[in-house]
């Protein structure tokens, strides 16, 4: 029992990577997860006879380990993937959570949505194709969301005979396309086999010219713990907790997640938007009380003073505070069928906060297959992304999305349908 107990704390105390998979049509993303599953042994025996049944139905050579996330019976039926498919599995060494997103183009808004979180992107090239418009496309978007790190997996390496100078090629054209993107400040080039195994879990012995990491060892180690902003502290105010109990009769807590910043017991602060200071008193979470509270740690603060805090406040230090203001600019990404109106309203939910909003302006349109901008339309519809302006009800108080991706992101509602209608970073 203790054992168990032991390794139930070990499990939860594990650091956690979320990552996604992107690159063109039958690049073998869902295959690599199913791999990376298998050969982890993260899949029980029924789930593999299954896999292994459906696929002599189909009458695949080998067992189609992406029948593991491909679960839409349209994706089994294409042999695509066309919603976001979220696994979750764990090595002795850290807890993981994958999005495995589709690759065609008029699925850009399920791939931006799957990678909005990630602390990693797995893009996938084939040997035989190399670097394709998609592969520069998922590049583009992996950079927009500000993914620092990124494994660059050169799939069916076996379909190439192995070849290293297939694979050098590939290095150096996706290194110089690369160059122009600002955030990808972290590339690992890996040769693999996901259909084999090659390089996915094992070292390789068909590619022993390669002498770097396997993808799981690199998914294993690869740091990211500098990836939030730990100078610049936030901390959206999700919920005021009030227990009325005898046992905590004047407790008031302030429940949220920590967006940036180090937060102690002691610490001077100062709640947006009414401008009151306070100092902290306590910090606390489920398992008790902390000592200091960073990203992305969930908990509640108490303040030495009674302040009037609501949903959608935010707990700030007076050293860094955030950009307050009515109007911003904004990267978009468009996912609804209805097209973006110019003079549009929307209701913009920013952290922890709601409000109503106008689209002032539509700047540009990036054109992601070439990276262009696009200026003279001012049509903005499904799947496109775009510089705009807007106008918001009343200040918020944010920081632009490089600096931090929760207070800089935020989503667009329409008033009518209450349909997520786009997602947005703060430039």
């Amino acid at each position: 029992m203790e054992k168990n107990l032991s390794q139930k704390d070990n499990y939860l105390d594990m650091d956690l990577l979320r990552f996604t998979t992107a690159g063109s049509v039958d690049d073998g993303k869902s295959t690599l997860i199913g791999r990376l599953l298998y050969d982890s042994k993260n899949i029980f025996e029924d789930q593999i006879k299954a896999i292994e049944e459906s696929s002599k139905r189909r009458g695949d050579d080998n067992v189609n380990l992406a029948l593991l996330t491909d679960g839409l019976k349209a994706e089994r039926e294409q042999g695509i993937t066309i919603d976001v498919a979220y696994r979750y599995f764990a090595t002795p060494k850290r807890k993981f959570i994958i999005a495995d997103t589709p690759g065609h183009i008029q699925y850009t808004r399920n791939m931006v949505t799957g990678a909005s979180t990630a602390n990693l992107a797995i893009i996938l090239v084939d040997a035989r194709k190399g670097i394709v418009e998609q592969t520069c496309r998922h590049a583009f978007i992996a950079n927009l969301l500000r993914i620092q790190h990124v494994i660059v997996a050169i799939n069916k390496m076996d379909l190439v005979d192995f070849s290293e100078e297939a694979y050098e090629e590939i290095v150096e054209e996706f290194k110089s396309f690369s160059s122009r993107l600002d955030n990808l400040i972290d590339v690992t080039f890996i040769p693999i086999s996901a259909l084999h195994g090659d390089n996915v879990v094992d070292k390789s012995e068909n590619i022993d010219w390669y002498s770097g990491p396997t993808l799981l060892y690199q998914l294993e180690t690869v740091y990211i713990g500098s990836d939030h902003n730990h100078v610049k502290a936030r901390f959206p105010v999700q919920w005021v907790i009030r227990p009325h109990s005898d046992e905590h009769h004047d407790f008031r807590g302030y429940a949220g997640r920590v967006a940036g910043g180090v937060f102690k017991p002691g610490d001077e602060v100062q709640v947006l938007p009414s401008g009151f200071t306070s100092k902290i008193d306590s910090i606390h979470t489920a398992d008790g009380k902390l000592s200091e509270a960073f990203a992305p740690v969930s908990c509640s603060i108490i303040l030495e003073d009674e302040i009037d805090i609501s949903r959608g406040d935010m707990i700030v230090k007076n050293n860094n505070p955030p950009e307050k203001g009515q109007d911003i600019e904004a990267m978009l990404c468009w996912f609804s069928d209805k097209k973006m109106m110019v003079r549009g309203k929307y209701v913009i939910r920013h952290t922890s906060k709601e409000i109503k909003a106008i689209v002032t302006d539509l700047q540009y349109k990036i054109n992601i297959n070439t990276l262009r901008k696009v200026e003279d339309d001012k049509e903005f519809g499904l799947n496109e992304i775009g510089r705009v302006c807007i106008r918001t009800s009343s200040p918020i108080f944010y920081d632009s999305y490089n600096n931090n991706r929760t207070t800089g992101s935020f989503v667009l509602i329409d008033e009518q349908t209450n349909e997520t209608v786009a997602a947005g970073m703060i430039s």
